[in-house]
């Protein structure tokens, strides 16, 4: 089995649920949610293989029908660790949800165990009895036991749903988000140094599937490099099955998502890009697909101006780096590969690279800062950038108590993530751009440097208040 990497925070919440059944006596569940090849099903297939406890992991199949479901999950269960008696199963066609889990009930071992359901989004959306069965079977049946129930899912509106106010599950399972491996855990299951190991999570986005394919010490461009020339490659295949379990062509989803990875940013250009026969989308039709896209999907992320004053416009951009490199550069990379090209698809990525890299750890930089502990101003809880209608200037870090509307402006700063350091030039620029942020203080307000090579030599220690190189944005994960 490929080594295991990262997620000690997880598995400790996942120990300390388990730890309650096991003082109690009584039953526990919990929603764990994902973006699609976050690697949950890995996660819980890890904590129940250091467990030491009974376990049921029975997987849901799209499209399948209720009677497929419930079959499917008593022949897991059957050959599941959890009955002594397996006979005691029932088997062959038939059966409901209610049944189900009343056959689960009665093969529950008297001792500590952990059944898992994932997709269970899948259950809920072929069986409309499976949610009122799974409450009524948790109420009276298994909560009262030693269970830890797992309930797995990559449709986070879905799994929201599960366990809202209005639905029968509500207030009996706690949630937990599964966010992407963060960029310490990218550094150590790879031997990166932590510049690499920056590019290396820009790269992979995180995403098991793609950094358990990565040899451990390779640069990120020679990684790239050797994936260029294998169209069937994580790097590739990855982010490509993401998009099209959720996006088929030609879904308009689809066109909007394309748009936004190539490198539109606001509602206008996002508009005119995924319309077709030279109209644009109209906003009727483009606003609702935005809101879906961010607040159900969370395929995209909206940036709004931080400052002391409201501001527009918004930008969106893809959430996922592994996804935006996809749909940026490397799908065109891909179709080199399959026609047997490698060198022109690297050469491609060798003329991208530097501007993508640029604009993509642009949110890595901010989310590393909100999490600092060490920030020379304690009261920041909000990281973003700021810029008017005209986009001139575009400054990078605003740091504020509060966002987007700010209290208070407590810093801004310039992220340069090229070869060179950040030098006199750099430093002018964001002094000129710095004073046009509404509520920025020459008094109080700090200036932040964020280079991937630090300060250039004829800069002094005390030309900006802070720097941030690759060494801070990874310390900020440990």
């Amino acid at each position: 089995m490929q080594e295991f990497i990262g997620r000690k925070a997880e598995l400790a919440l996942l120990d300390k649920r388990l730890a309650r059944v096991r003082e109690t006596g009584a039953g526990v569940a919990l929603a764990l949610r994902g973006r699609r090849q976050v690697g949950k099903s890995r996660l819980v297939q890890e904590f129940c293989d250091r467990a030491r406890v009974p376990y049921l992991f029975a997987t849901a199949t799209k499209g399948a029908s209720p009677v497929d479901a419930v079959a499917s999950f008593l022949s897991d269960l059957r050959e599941s660790e959890l009955p002594a008696q397996p006979d005691l199963v029932p088997a062959g066609p038939g059966g409901s949800w209610p049944d189900t889990f009343r056959a689960l009930a009665a093969v529950l071992p008297a001792r500590p165990c952990v059944v898992v359901l994932d997709e269970a989004p899948w259950l809920s959306e072929q069986d409309g009895l499976f949610e009122g069965a799974l409450q009524t079977a948790w109420d009276r049946l298994l909560a009262p036991r030693p269970v830890l129930l797992l309930l797995l899912g990559s449709d986070l509106h879905m799994m929201e749903r599960l366990t809202a106010y209005d639905r029968p599950f509500y207030g009996r399972a706690d949630n937990l988000v599964l966010g992407p491996l963060n960029p310490a855990d990218v550094a150590d299951g790879l031997g990166l140094d932590d510049a690499a190991a920056v590019d290396a999570h820009l790269v992979t986005g995180g995403l098991p599937g793609i950094v358990r394919t990565w040899p451990r010490g390779l640069a990120p461009l020679e990684f790239l490099r050797r994936e260029a020339g294998d169209p069937g490659a994580a790097v590739f295949g990855v982010p490509e099955a993401a998009l099209m379990a959720e996006f088929p062509n030609p879904d308009v989803s689809r066109r909007v998502l394309e748009a936004v990875g190539a490198g539109d940013r606001t509602h206008a250009n996002i508009a005119a890009t995924a319309g077709s026969r030279g109209a644009s989308l109209p906003s009727g039709t483009l606003s609702p697909l935005l809101r879906r896209l961010t607040e159900d999907k969370r395929v995209l992320a909206l940036d709004e101006p931080v400052s002391a004053r409201p501001g527009k416009p918004g930008l969106y951009r893809v959430a996922d780096s592994s996804l935006r490199l996809y749909l940026g550069v490397l799908r065109a990379v891909q179709e080199q590969a399959r026609r047997g090209r490698p060198e022109a698809g690297f050469r491609l990525i060798e003329r991208r690279w530097p501007a993508w890299r640029g604009r993509a750890v642009e949110p890595l930089v901010r989310q590393s800062l909100e999490l600092s502990p060490r920030l020379p101003w304690p009261e920041v809880e909000a990281v973003g950038g700021w810029w008017n209608r005209r986009f001139d200037p575009e400054v990078d870090l605003v740091g504020a108590d509060r966002a987007p509307i700010a209290g208070q402006v407590r810093f801004t700063g310039s992220i340069k993530w090229l070869n060179s350091p950040f030098d006199a030039h750099d430093l002018a620029a964001l002094r000129r751009s710095a004073v046009q942020v509404p509520g920025y203080d020459p008094a109080s307000t700090g200036l932040v440097a964020a280079a991937l090579n630090g300060l250039a030599p004829g800069l002094g220690p005390q030309a900006v208040d802070l720097v941030w190189t690759p060494r801070e944005v990874i310390e900020s994960w440990r």
